[in-house]
């Protein structure tokens, strides 16, 4: 009887552990322009548990974000293609955003907050966070080197994706490969 279960574990394990792939290529398969840049990982990565700062000056870490897939946005006032995609990545969140999917910004490094906010401001940047890692602490554990990195988290908080530079993220690549994520039409 054990060596039954067995095997029906092993066939499980298999036909998930192809169904994950099945679903890579899948999304794989979406990316188009600058999209491309989007590397899926093989398996989810685990993330850091590092404090950054809420908009709010709370103390934040990603687990608080649980239960939905993040697109986690690394970014600087000071960085020119980080400030060229925070308009699509703002149209993204006011597109597709909702309790399923986020998308999350965090200035990372020297940012005095009136710069963020004249950013925002001037840009019509109104759906996304205004969350500050300082002390690089989060950025450094995330191993994100050089601006912008963004990181796709799946619900249970690991990483399945990075995109290093800037990228559409309103573009319809962009956009259908959330949708497949999330199950959105």
């Amino acid at each position: 009887m054990n060596w039954f279960r067995g095997v029906l574990l092993y066939a499980a394990l298999g036909l998930s552990a192809n169904a994950a792939s099945a679903d890579t290529a899948a999304l794989e398969a979406l990316r188009e322009g600058s999209m491309q840049k989007l590397v899926f990982h093989s398996e989810p990565q685990d993330v850091s548990g590092a404090i950054f700062m809420g908009e709010d000056g709370s103390e934040m870490t990603l687990a608080d974000y649980g239960g939905s897939y993040i697109l986690l946005n690394f970014w600087a006032t000071w960085c020119a293609p980080c400030l060229k995609e925070m308009p699509s990545l703002n149209n993204l969140q006011a597109e597709l955003g909702n309790d399923n999917f986020k998308v999350v910004t965090i200035a990372t490094g020297r940012n005095p907050e009136a710069a963020v906010n004249r950013f925002f401001d001037e840009n019509a940047i109104t759906e996304l966070t205004k969350h500050k890692d300082p002390r690089q602490k989060l950025a450094r554990e995330m191993a994100v080197l050089g601006l912008p990195i963004t990181v796709l988290l799946d619900p249970e908080g690991r990483e399945i994706a990075r995109l290093r530079g800037d990228a559409e993220w309103d573009s319809e690549s962009a956009k259908n490969i959330v949708r497949a994520l999330t199950g959105q039409s």
